[in-house]
């Protein structure tokens, strides 16, 4: 039998609903925990024979601690699980314990385990899955089913090159929040049907050359919050079908020519909250199906012609918390599907003639909404191009009480869509 933790010594029972009806009765099973005393078989009532996931259930309640014994209690064993009429159960911990029942019956097996230092490991017909979270300690070996792989808040700062050699099916890698400083280039190599690799929150300060040199099958690469200073192109060769690429949250200075010239099913790149100055002209002329561009909380100046104009299919355009002062007339040129625009808290003072206009039917963009407050407009006759693309959007515009007049001095502080109003 298994021992589980409870709240105190004595005898406790839960009741778990079971759905249907026995001889015109409500069916339902009840868990009966107690502390020191002889374990017995689980009891059968009008022939209902408990399910073995009942048991997995306590396990899950004793690693969750839902249930946990106060000091110097002593921890009790499973009595029995006896199925019989749910006369007296309070409805409102059976739904709680029913929930939690479902959430076990779904994950498709879970192995018990009440020894802390183990992974959690959940199985379903397509393989095995298994998490590593504090207090667990990395697993000397894996499922050869592996198909999932969750090492996070480990406080890892190295893995050795072999850590994956015994999962070659696996699909998915996540390591998030550790403390890596590097990887080695051969530590994919056992895993090349991998598809989604989740490094935020590390300490790399690079990648090795040949890193995924075997990874054509991945398609999500995160690398979120690490302390990247820059890239080199050959860091990421062998990447073939790459779709969602997350360098955000790193200290990225600069980025090289090409660097994005073979990723042509990418459709998400963010380069959000770096040290970003100015980008190649030739960014982004490889991936011609991108849908979200994060460039949010960087340094960009100018925002030029050529950067977007290959992108006929970008819906999601971020550009706040920039040093922008400059929008080139024809930036936004290429975009024919915008659905949001994010230009807020910037430098901008005015912008061409011809640059919201180049967004196509304004009546048909914009779905989501744009938002251009926080900037310190002038509000001249320059600006007059403006003042009708607002009018005829109003309704898709955020921070309408943000969005104000630096200047000039007579209408200093008011609000730029009444002045867009005004005759």
């Amino acid at each position: 039998m298994v021992g589980v933790p409870a709240p105190s010594p004595g005898r406790y029972k839960a009741t778990l609903p079971d759905q249907g009806k026995l001889d015109g009765k409500e069916k339902g099973c009840h868990v009966f925990l107690e502390p020191g005393g002889k374990t017995e078989k689980p009891q059968v009532v009008h022939g209902l024979q408990p399910p073995r996931m009942f048991g997995w259930f306590l396990v899950l309640l004793a690693r969750t601690s839902l249930l946990e014994s106060p000091e110097g209690a002593e921890a009790p064993t499973l009595q029995g699980l006896q199925c019989q009429l749910p006369a007296g159960w309070d409805p409102h911990l059976s739904r709680i314990l029913f929930l939690l029942l479902l959430f076990v019956t779904s994950a498709q097996g879970v192995t018990p385990n009440l020894n802390p230092d183990a992974c959690l490991v959940s199985q379903s017909s397509n393989g095995s899955s298994v998490s590593c979270h504090p207090p667990a300690k990395l697993p000397h070996s894996l499922p050869a089913d592996t198909i999932y792989l969750a090492m996070e808040f480990l406080n890892l700062t190295q893995l050795p090159a072999n850590t994956l050699q015994d999962v070659p099916n696996l699909q998915e890698l996540h390591l998030s929040s550790n403390q890596l400083e590097d990887l080695s280039a051969k530590f994919l190599l056992p895993v090349p049907q991998l598809k989604v690799l989740d490094l935020t929150r590390n300490a790399l300060t690079r990648l090795p050359a040949g890193l995924f040199q075997v990874s054509a099958a991945l398609h999500t690469l995160v690398l979120k919050e690490n302390r990247l200073k820059g890239l080199e192109a050959s860091w990421l060769h062998g990447l073939k079908a790459l779709g969602h690429l997350d360098l955000s949250g790193n200290e990225l200075q600069m980025l090289p020519p090409g660097l994005l010239a073979n990723f042509t099913d990418l459709h998400t790149l963010d380069l959000g909250n770096n040290h970003l100055k100015t980008l190649p002209p030739d960014l982004l002329r490889g991936p011609l199906k991108l849908e979200r561009l994060h460039l949010e909380g960087n340094r960009l100046q100018v925002l030029g012609e050529e950067l977007l104009e290959p992108q006929p299919k970008l819906h999601y355009l971020f550009l706040s918390d920039n040093r922008l002062a400059t929008v080139a007339a024809g930036a936004f040129r290429g975009l024919q599907r915008l659905d949001m625009l994010d230009l807020s808290n910037n430098l901008l003072t005015t912008v061409p003639e011809g640059l919201w206009t180049s967004l196509g039917k304004a009546a048909g963009n914009m779905k989501d909404g744009f938002d251009i407050s926080g900037n310190p407009w002038i509000c001249d006759r320059k600006l007059d191009d403006l003042y009708q693309w607002l009018v005829a959007n109003e309704d898709k515009m955020f921070s309408r009480n943000d969005t104000r007049c630096a200047g000039p001095r007579a209408l200093k502080g008011q609000m730029l869509l009444a002045v867009a109003r005004s005759p």
